[in-house]
């Protein structure tokens, strides 16, 4: 199983700092509808974008000239959908006893335990147990600096130079579209581009 993308744990981070800040979705004389995008930006990494619109053809539009702008395109729904899963996702700081971490949360039935690269570990549950998961940690010490059921790729496109900096300005553009809610891809930024940005 692939482990959450570098770019995907910025945005986590960003989000958790500006949580609280956004407006709430309101249906004003129309309704909105979940839609959902699939397509692949540069370099054949999948992208997967949320949205709630009460336009879709707009919103469609908007998605595909983001895509086209880049250099990805838009794909058929289920194109790249099977690539991503549901999962309990938890991370915990650096300097987390991982020992310690694993052993609680398998006894807690998390599915596995995975020490990322800058010392931080993520926990992985199933979305139906997440909140037992998460509450048995939380009463052993361990509280997670962020907790949420989002989707997981199963396997990581890695990308660097430009087709790394164009993937990393895409998944921006598509996050900044009003009716997107989220973006999920299964890209691998490498260091170099990452340290340019």
């Amino acid at each position: 199983m692939a482990g959450h993308t570098k770019w995907a744990s910025i945005q986590r981070r960003r989000a958790a700092r500006a949580r609280g800040t956004e407006e709430p979705v309101r249906a004003v004389g129309g309704s909105f509808e979940a839609v959902r995008y699939e397509g692949y930006g540069p370099g054949g990494a999948a992208v997967v974008v949320d949205s709630v619109t009460d336009d879709r053809r707009r919103m469609g539009a908007e998605v595909r000239e983001t895509f086209m702008r880049y250099g990805g395109n838009l794909g058929a729904q289920g194109s790249v959908s099977y690539l991503f899963h549901k999962v309990g996702l938890m991370t915990f700081p650096p300097g987390t006893d991982e020992a310690r971490l694993m052993q609680v949360a398998l006894e807690a039935g998390a599915e596995d335990v995975v020490p990322s690269a800058d010392t931080s570990i993520e926990v992985l549950a199933d979305p139906v147990e997440f909140e037992t998961v998460r509450a048995i940690l939380t009463e052993k010490g361990f509280v997670p600096a962020t907790a949420e059921v989002t989707e997981r790729a199963s396997i990581a496109t890695p990308l660097s130079g430009e087709a790394g900096e164009l993937m990393l300005k895409l998944l921006e553009a598509l996050e900044d579209l009003d009716d997107v809610r989220d973006v999920y891809s299964n890209v691998e930024i490498s260091d170099e581009v990452l340290a340019r940005i």
